[in-house]
């Protein structure tokens, strides 16, 4: 893929189709405190060679602050953020588990951005706005793909949950903001604690054995959860069971996401080195 040029950035986007388009501009995958939590879990995961490089580019910048400029920049006027840019935090499979090719539309998806944005970060010839850009986007694109409803279905149409209705613990929602802010939320922690907690209980074999930097099986994994999330058809109202249920799933893949962006920067940067 060709690093992703300024030219890039203010291209016009093709109308999102209702088939690829499952999920609204406001969603954002983990909400804030979610993409904090797998930024801060990440930068304990950097080799020495990413932490210099993206110290280099973000200065005091925090992974953790990194991480929701994709969800924050959304009311910038630009035609990139109102438009280009919307469909880089999710996929849509045609396949019930598996990415392909053909699953990214003609305006692009998480994957294409992934790609693209890489290539930024790897360029000579790009600029350091760019990488910055680049490297934000990596880190949010990440998280949303462990976030299960960011991992969409064709064959559901349901544009990633959002138009399954459910009340949680009494309000109306819907399934995909459950899962965006709805589980992280209700465990009333900041996120430095959350991603404490969380990383205090990664064991070094599962560091290991997670640290793929390999997107297509982070999105195989997603869509397998997908699948075991969704609600019985007569069960709309969502509270503790469905929090005791599924709360452990969130938090691991809190933690997987966490670990993923690390071992995904690690090796930009050193093929970059």
């Amino acid at each position: 893929m060709k690093p992703m040029t300024s030219a890039l950035l203010t291209l016009s986007a093709v109308s999102l189709c209702c088939s690829a388009a499952f999920y609204t501009s406001t969603a954002s995958a983990w909400g804030q405190n979610g993409h904090r939590i797998t930024g801060k879990i990440a930068e304990a995961y950097l080799t020495p060679a990413a932490r210099q490089a993206i110290e280099d580019l973000l200065g005091p910048e925090s992974l953790a602050e990194a991480s929701t400029y994709a969800d924050e920049m959304r009311s910038n006027p630009s035609e990139f953020w109102q438009k280009t840019a919307n469909p880089f935090h999710y996929v849509t499979l045609q396949q019930p588990h598996d990415y392909h090719a053909d699953d990214c539309p003609p305006q692009g998806d998480a994957m294409s951005a992934l790609e693209d944005f890489t290539a930024t970060l790897q360029s000579e010839t790009a600029s350091r706005d760019e990488k910055q850009l680049a490297l934000r986007f990596i880190v949010h694109i990440i998280g949303d793909l462990h976030q299960p409803l960011h991992v969409g279905s064709a064959a559901l149409n349901d544009r990633g949950g959002n138009d399954v209705k459910v009340k949680f613990y009494g309000e109306d929602s819907n399934l995909h903001s459950v899962w965006d802010t709805g589980l992280v939320e209700h465990q009333n922690l900041s996120y430095t604690e959350f991603s404490n907690w969380l990383q205090r209980r990664i064991t070094d074999e599962q560091a290991q054995t997670w640290a793929t930097p390999d997107p297509y099986v982070w999105i195989n994994e997603s869509s397998q959860l997908r699948d075991e999330v969704y609600p019985a058809a007569d069960e709309t109202s969502l509270s503790w069971d469905y929090v005791y249920n599924y709360t452990p799933v969130m938090k691991q893949r809190l933690q997987q996401g966490g670990v993923r962006i690390a071992a995904y920067l690690n090796n930009v940067f050193a093929d970059a080195e």
